[in-house]
């Protein structure tokens, strides 16, 4: 959480899931977005041996823990360069205009109403 920027911030919760973070502050400042859902768009046949009680491809990664799960994510990721590692992020080659909603956030007491939640308007995989 405290390091570069673009990296992966990996962590245990709950006693049985990880969450995926990405570092977003300049390094020694706290600063990450948790990563709550994932929309499959290739890779699904190993998703849903991952998951294997997911009933739709809804399902399969609409929740922080669902999607690393889905998608193979441990502690072992935690540090990874999201440029350069086999964890990346890339942009779709061609990309569609999309819409931005911003929300409350979900699944915490404190400071629950803040709109620090932002989600594609719309979409059917965001998680609940």
């Amino acid at each position: 959480m405290f390091g570069p920027p673009g990296f992966a911030y990996v962590y245990f919760i709950y006693g049985m899931y990880e969450c995926l973070n990405f570092v977003c502050e300049p390094q020694g400042q706290a600063g990450c977005v948790l990563i709550r859902a994932i929309e499959p768009i290739s890779g699904i046949p190993a998703m849903r041996r991952r998951r294997p009680t997911a009933r739709g491809i809804e399902d399969l990664g609409n929740g922080p823990g669902k999607l690393t799960l889905a998608m193979g994510i441990t502690r072992k990721q935690n540090g990874a360069d999201l440029i350069s590692s086999a964890l990346q992020v890339r942009r779709l080659a061609d990309e569609p205009a999309i819409e931005v909603a911003v929300t409350p956030r979900i699944g915490i007491r404190h400071c629950a109403d803040w709109p620090l939640r932002f989600l594609i308007a719309g979409n059917r995989f965001v998680s609940h």
